[in-house]
């Protein structure tokens, strides 16, 4: 059997793909963790990795153990968790990710009320593709993420926060809706690459990568870009509902109706989080926060998946 330490050695180097910065990252040198990957190795009787590869990559027997191995740490953690929670000196932290096309209203709407109910609770907050995101909560590096859905996982919990609607932003367009066929003659302006609602605004209005690719373009890393660039140089973008506009803009703000059915188009934003997290109780006080500030709309919707 392979000791704890043996496996930290082995995740690291695994995520870091070198020995060197492995080795940095566990705070030993590198003859050191090196020479214990091996004996871990010897142990088990087959190879981690290829070593031949730069960076490492790992042999089909490493590909298996190592969700393993993460699992094994994440809840020989908790020891010292519940350990710490009888002394009562425990402090929770929790690690929380949210794509950017929903942190940059969420944060701001919710931190305070996230401060005032989880008191005994150290909250940090980072932003992330959802692709990212993802691999971050199998790494255990992250405790619970926000994105769109759909996701399903067995290994994880999956909770509907709300479902909010997709509008276009339009400058100097005076009717109070549109069509889909209304946006084809109109230049999209488009998320950076990984972002979901990019994947949602070529999916809803048909664009075809190709159709622009002669032409003068710019993708954005934010939604208040985009909607400047509109502004400035027509066209239009998707923005979710909750995103915080001005009073001025909030005119250019059309709901997109179908034209066959009614239905508006959507995204369903869910919660995940590891299955029997010790942290359970305090990320579901977020949710609660999160549904009572946005789970209200009642259209009917066509809601949209994010790849």
């Amino acid at each position: 059997m392979i000791s704890l330490q043996q496996m930290q050695y082995i995740i690291a180097l695994c995520d870091e793909g070198q020995f060197q910065r492995a080795s940095e990252v566990c705070f030993v040198t590198q003859p050191t963790l090196s020479m214990q990957v091996k004996k871990a190795e010897d142990a088990l009787g087959f190879l981690l990795f290829d070593r031949s590869r730069q960076p490492l990559e790992l042999t089909p027997f490493g590909e298996k153990l190592v969700p393993i191995l993460r699992e094994v740490l994440s809840e020989s953690a908790k020891i010292n968790t519940v350990t710490q929670q009888m002394k009562g000196n425990y402090v929770e932290r929790i690690r929380l990710g949210i794509i950017p096309t929903i942190a940059t209203y969420m944060v701001p709407d919710l931190f305070p009320q996230w401060l005032d109910k989880l008191q005994n609770v150290q909250l940090s907050i980072v932003e992330m593709k959802t692709e990212d995101l993802i691999v971050a909560l199998d790494k255990k590096e992250l405790d619970g993420i926000i994105m769109a859905g759909p996701f399903t996982d067995v290994r994880f919990t999956t909770q509907k926060l709300y479902t909010e609607e997709i509008k276009a932003y339009i400058p100097n367009e005076s009717r109070t809706s549109v069509v889909v066929d209304d946006l084809k003659e109109l230049h999209p302006w488009l998320l950076s690459s990984g972002n979901c609602l990019r994947n949602q605004m070529i999916q809803l209005c048909q664009i075809k990568d190709e159709a622009s690719e002669n032409q003068w373009n710019y993708e954005g890393g934010n939604i208040d870009l985009l909607i400047k660039m509109t502004e400035q140089y027509g066209g239009y973008t998707l923005v979710p509902e909750f995103f915080h506009t001005s009073t001025e803009q909030k005119p250019f703000l059309k709901p997109i109706v179908s034209a066959q059915n009614e239905l508006y188009p959507a995204r369903d934003v869910i919660a995940i989080y590891p299955n029997r997290s010790l942290k359970e109780k305090s990320i579901n006080q977020l949710i609660r926060e999160i549904q009572l500030k946005y789970n209200t709309n009642k259209k009917k919707f066509d809601v949209l998946g994010w790849k």
